[in-house]
């Protein structure tokens, strides 16, 4: 394929609220010729939602990309999709447009730009334009530092296994377990065995309008949460003071 200067760029929009979004990110967004970003099989997206105001000061001929991509699918369709929609973002950058892929988060962090990229660096031009991650806007809502002095953080997925998140809540001061919510029940049964159950704090859609905290463990064991959540685990004793 040939290639020409026309710029593929991965752009995070933060976790949720529209204010977080940086100023290098919203002058790409309104910038660009073409916006691309993950749709579910009715039309929502997340990033989009989240750049709306943005989105909303852009040059008119400016033309959008939705990419739908069901969760619920297997991975071979997953990839399937993603394939065509690399296609249609290649043929855009050789007619010279540049493209702009919204992702909540960092795009290199648990991204859906991580495998566009994979597609398209080959042939094209690709800049990562950093957004607030979810690890940090937890940490911020729930005014908890993530590491002081000596301390250690580990972030995990909840996709892992019982072994390797045990032995992770074991080794690591501060540990973020993302994609919480599906998990709910057997991440607190974990937590409770590895004995720090009381060191954990739990939110969903951290800095959305429809944002959740849950202190206290016990509340939640035998329920299940959001695909968008995460805990939170510190140790109680913390170097806030030490000569």
């Amino acid at each position: 394929m040939s290639t020409c200067n026309a710029t593929f760029y991965g752009v995070g929009v933060g976790p949720g609220d529209p204010e977080l979004i940086t100023l290098k990110a919203a002058r790409i967004i309104k910038s660009a010729d073409v916006v691309a970003y993950i749709t579910n099989t009715k039309g929502g997206s997340v990033a989009r939602n989240i750049a709306s105001n943005v989105l909303a000061e852009a040059h008119s001929a400016q033309t959008t990309l939705p990419i739908e991509i069901s969760m619920s699918i297997g991975r071979a369709d997953i990839n399937t999709a993603y394939d065509k929609a690399a296609s249609l973002i290649i043929a855009s950058m050789q007619k010279g447009k540049s493209v702009a892929f919204l992702c909540e988060g960092d795009p290199l962090f648990f991204g859906s730009f991580i495998y566009l990229m994979d597609r398209i660096s080959e042939y094209q031009n690709c800049q990562i334009i950093p957004g607030i991650t979810s690890v940090n806007a937890a940490s911020a809502q729930l005014a908890t530092p993530l590491t002081i002095l000596s301390e250690d953080m580990a972030i995990i997925s909840s996709r892992s296994t019982d072994k390797k998140i045990a032995d992770t809540l074991k080794a690591y001061d501060t540990v973020a377990i993302l994609k919480a919510g599906p998990q709910l029940p057997r991440l607190a049964v974990l937590l409770q065995t590895v004995g720090r159950a009381d060191e954990t704090q739990y939110i969903e859609y951290a800095t959305h309008e429809s944002e959740k905290i849950i202190r206290d463990l016990s509340l939640i064991t035998d329920k299940k949460g959001p695909y968008f959540s995460l805990l939170l685990i510190t140790r109680k004793e913390r170097e806030y003071r030490c000569d």
